[in-house]
């Protein structure tokens, strides 16, 4: 079948591991942190990781089972194979972890929502489960967007420490640099 070698050149950009670039990392381009793969989608900021399961109009709770464990996650639908079923990239705080189903607004199914506590806050993922599909966690870009929810203090010291990379990424002096100039 000489078609196959057709598709997975058109498929797979991007998928091939080029050795040798170390500065750029491997895996795939993070979405929202995290990826969109078949059957799920995840997210992540340092702290917490959401996976975002699919399941149809109607699903409801008792049709699920989710077993989060401090190591290892297990998702499945009911008459289905598990989602996911298997050890987690690193240990979560299962006090802090939780799942809910709700109305998916853009496909009119249901979507299960699982977040899973980091017990390490410093530390992005390269992926939920250990042997699902890895992103490159040099491309993840750590939450801008959510500055918002700081309080005032926290919220400078994380601009001013944002303004400073941003400076020194341009080969420009930092916010205290540029004080002592003045």
């Amino acid at each position: 079948s000489s078609s196959k070698s057709g598709d997975a050149a058109a498929s797979g950009e991007g998928e091939e591991k080029k050795e040798g670039d170390d500065g750029e990392g491997t895996g795939i381009v993070p979405v929202d942190n995290g990826a969109v793969h078949d059957r799920y989608r995840w997210t992540q900021s340092l702290q917490d990781l959401n996976v975002y399961i699919p399941v149809p109009a109607g699903t409801k709770a008792k049709h699920l089972k989710i077993d989060i464990r401090k190591k290892g996650l297990t998702a499945t639908v009911q008459g289905q194979a598990p989602v996911l079923d298997a050890d987690l990239f690193a240990t979560v705080k299962l006090e802090d972890c939780f799942w809910s189903v709700e109305d998916d607004t853009t496909s009119g199914g249901r979507l299960v929502s699982i977040t899973l506590s980091k017990m390490n806050q410093m530390e992005w993922w390269k992926h939920v489960c250990v042997g699902e599909p890895e992103i490159n966690t040099q491309k993840v870009e750590p939450e801008n967007s959510k500055l918002s929810d700081l309080d005032g203090d926290t919220r400078q010291t994380v601009e001013k420490m944002m303004y400073d990379q941003r400076q020194k990424a341009a080969g420009l002096p930092t916010a205290d640099e540029q004080g002592k100039q003045d």
